[in-house]
């Protein structure tokens, strides 16, 4: 038997071409079928992980020495850690190339975002005054990619509902753009096998025009000097180095080549036709699945959006404002407005870039929801609890064994030996999950019911080779 025919037809054969494939390789190494786990840790929220190696291209991932339960890791739900495909984070490597605090603040778009693996990435790449807008096409993927952002706890980000072509208005608002493109998605055969039956060389073709005009529609949206990171999760030429041809060829761009260490075993590319620089990531190369990617500069502007002062904004109202501050981190430094009932807060530089983004865009998130005041009293929201703005010494603070961590987190209430009342973080060595209303003897959990635990498997502690 052909050992291709697990196979698509015709696929091992449109790759023979590719920069760096090596048939025999590929083949045999998805016929192991041994896909490595890695994780990519909050540096807001440092934890400990034990028996595992480091990602060489991210600062912040490591491999797991085998895949543990992470529904069941209450560090995991604390967003101590995101798991991550190991290739993907080599965007990272790519930020911290391009990224330069002295040329700052920054805007930066991760047009398409869902479920929020790259927003979670970039957002640990940039400093406070810079700005993340991440982006979701499809309506029903953007509560994930929120609740993803809501646990990394960052409070100047924008999470955005549209198509790439509502970004066409914000001429030179953003500095850097990731489109992570919908793709053939070649690069995940081996982790996901489904994936083969959507594969065809006719699909490769559609995909490739998507791309185009994905990337066509949020051109004007950088900025003249802005770099543009293009990734994909295919093997095929047409929708890598030939997207990087026709953007060389249709824009005023320059390509950007991406200092590499030769142990990592990724593949550079050149373009047939404008030799642009392109990264090629094969599984019998590197720890980790497929990938493509690739970072261009603009060499032109596209005019500049009016950056928005909205100066018909009611009045604050500073009395309720003074019964937050106390609630925040940095209080002095972040902006709070109301949105219906709600109080939110983001940091107060980017206040005329919010204002901007909600002339043109659909607005999911910006910056941390607070909760609603009830006389003197805050309602806390949960997006508040796991936010890097709060005060923890502002609320009672309850530290749950890992039995009480997993019945919290499937919203069950249980029995507390606390004579403490009213709102308490419940937290897992030392990280918060969420909030509970304490009564004498009892509780109250406001654990949102839409992201609790449903799986009924039997709850056991992390092992070794998790986080602890």
């Amino acid at each position: 038997m052909n050992n291709n025919a697990h196979f698509p037809a015709g696929f091992i054969q449109s790759l023979q071409q590719a920069p760096g494939f090596n048939a025999d390789t590929f083949t045999e190494t998805h016929q192991q079928n041994h896909a490595p786990t890695s994780v990519r840790i909050n540096p807001s929220k440092e934890i400990t992980l034990n028996n595992t190696q480091p990602v060489p291209w991210c600062r912040n991932g490591y491999y797991l020495q085998s895949r543990p339960s992470f529904t069941f890791d209450p560090l995991f739900h604390a967003g101590c850690y995101y798991v991550q495909e190991a290739s993907s984070m080599f965007i990272d490597h790519i930020i911290q190339y391009i990224y330069n605090k002295e040329n700052g603040p920054y805007r930066v778009l991760d047009l398409c975002a869902a479920p929020g693996g790259k927003s979670t990435l970039i957002s640990s790449a940039l400093g406070d005054e810079d700005l993340l807008v991440a982006n979701e096409i499809i309506k029903t993927r953007v509560p994930i990619l929120t609740d993803n952002l809501n646990r990394w706890g960052r409070s100047n980000v924008v999470v955005s509902n549209n198509d790439p072509k509502a970004f066409s208005r914000l001429k030179g608002f953003f500095d850097i753009i990731v489109v992570d493109a919908p793709c053939s998605g070649s690069g995940m055969f081996r982790k996901d096998p489904d994936a083969m039956n959507e594969w065809s060389e006719e699909n490769v073709t559609l995909c490739q025009q998507r791309q185009e005009r994905i990337l066509a529609d949020v051109y004007p949206a950088l900025a003249e000097d802005g770099y543009l990171i293009y990734s994909t999760c295919s093997y095929s030429y047409e929708e890598d180095e030939a997207v990087l041809d026709w953007l060389c060829e249709e824009f005023d761009m320059e390509s950007i080549q991406i200092p590499l260490q030769t142990e990592w075993g990724i593949v550079e590319s050149r373009s047939a036709g404008h030799k642009a620089w392109g990264y090629r990531f094969y599984p019998d190369k590197v720890k980790g699945e497929g990938l493509f990617a690739a970072c261009l500069r603009k060499r032109e502007s596209s005019g500049e959006v009016h950056v928005h002062k909205n100066k018909n904004q009611p009045k604050p109202n500073y009395k309720e404002i003074d019964l937050l501050k106390p609630l925040v981190n940095d209080a002095a430094g972040m902006y709070f407005f109301k949105l219906n009932d709600d109080w939110l807060a983001i940091n107060k530089s980017l206040r005329e870039e919010l204002e901007t983004l909600q002339q043109y865009l659909y607005i999911k998130k910006s910056g941390v929801r607070l909760g609603k005041l009830a006389g003197k009293e805050l309602i806390p929201d949960h997006e508040f609890a796991q936010s890097l703005l709060i005060n923890k010494e502002s609320f009672l603070q309850t530290e749950l064994t890992y039995d009480q961590a997993i019945a919290y987190l499937r919203k069950d209430n249980f029995d507390l030996d606390t004579i403490n009342k009213g709102w308490s973080l419940m937290k897992y060595q030392g990280q918060v999950l969420g909030w509970a209303k304490l009564l004498p003897n009892r509780m109250n959990n406001y654990y949102p019911k839409e992201i609790r635990i449903i799986s009924q498997a039997q709850a056991t502690q992390p092992s070794e080779g998790g986080a602890e």
